[in-house]
């Protein structure tokens, strides 16, 4: 018996209207929809006529659920899954399913569409070429800590959600541990109450300062400056007097050791050790 497919499909962040041809039409044909939340998922069905049955599976039961939906899909049911909004397994239940499914050489394929994450990127003025995506901080004042420390030399934009409550006491964390640094915050993304606000954490800050802040929100931050030999000489030269007093250590280990310790280009650390050596 040929198995069914399993489609991952997108669905709109905010504005209904933000749904694919594609899209509507796997809702329409597959034999059943497993959806985060039943309720938001009919709201989006009911709007285009779709009257395809709909199951649930969310974070507590994906585990379980999973197992149903996988022996529906080996008997040769195409089933479609969405999470509340944006793309399955985006920070959404969706990766249990899909790993359970790959493991049943069950077909997974795409239905692609928005992610408030690349939506937010798109409008944020930050460097879009090199970015790292990070979902919801740490909730507990520690870890978050600890993890924003963990991204001090980051050079790429980094994106991350956050809540409402905790927005103040993240975006004063990051002030204080990643420094003053460019920053958008996007909230409603597609909806009608759509804000973006662009500034230094500093002026964001600000900005919130005394309202409530709604929503769903996107925090794009720009990376560390990428640091340069010419910054770091008298580190470079430093480092290598205390690593040439150890004879196991080539010259190639000493660049990499170098490299890897200032977070330097390897090819530009040879070049400037080459030139100290030869003085």
């Amino acid at each position: 018996m040929k198995k069914g497919i399993l489609y991952i499909v997108a669905t709109p962040i905010g504005n209904l209207e933000d749904i694919t041809l594609r899209a509507l039409r796997v809702l329409k044909e597959v034999a059943l929809i497993a959806a985060e939340d039943t309720r938001r998922t009919r709201k989006l069905l009911n709007a285009y006529g779709i009257k395809t049955p709909v199951t649930s599976l969310y974070d507590q039961n994906e585990l379980a659920k999973s197992a149903s939906i996988i022996s529906r899909l080996e008997e040769g049911e195409d089933i479609a899954y969405v999470s509340d909004a944006g793309t399955p397994g985006i920070s959404d239940p969706g990766y249990i399913l899909i790993t359970r499914a790959i493991e049943h050489s069950i077909k997974v394929m795409t239905v692609p569409g928005p992610v408030a994450a690349i939506a937010a990127l798109s409008i944020s003025g930050l460097p879009m070429d090199s970015f790292a995506f990070y979902a919801f901080l740490p909730s507990r004042l520690t870890k978050r800590r600890q993890f924003l420390e963990s991204l001090r030399d980051e050079t790429k934009t980094m994106i991350f959600y956050e809540s409402p409550r905790r927005l103040a006491s993240a975006l004063n964390d990051i002030y204080t541990i990643l420094g003053d640094r460019k920053m958008v915050l996007s909230r409603e993304l597609t909806k009608l109450y759509e804000e973006t606000i662009r500034g230094t954490v500093s002026e964001v800050l600000k900005i919130i300062e005394g309202t409530t802040v709604k929503g769903e929100i996107t925090l794009i931050l720009s990376g560390a400056q990428k640091k340069s030999v010419s910054d770091q000489k008298e580190a470079i030269k430093e480092t290598l007097q205390v690593l040439r007093e150890d004879p196991r250590l080539t010259t190639r280990d000493i660049v990499d050791r170098i490299s890897e310790e200032l977070s330097l280009s390897r090819k530009e650390v040879y070049q400037e050790v080459l030139k100290l050596l030869g003085s």
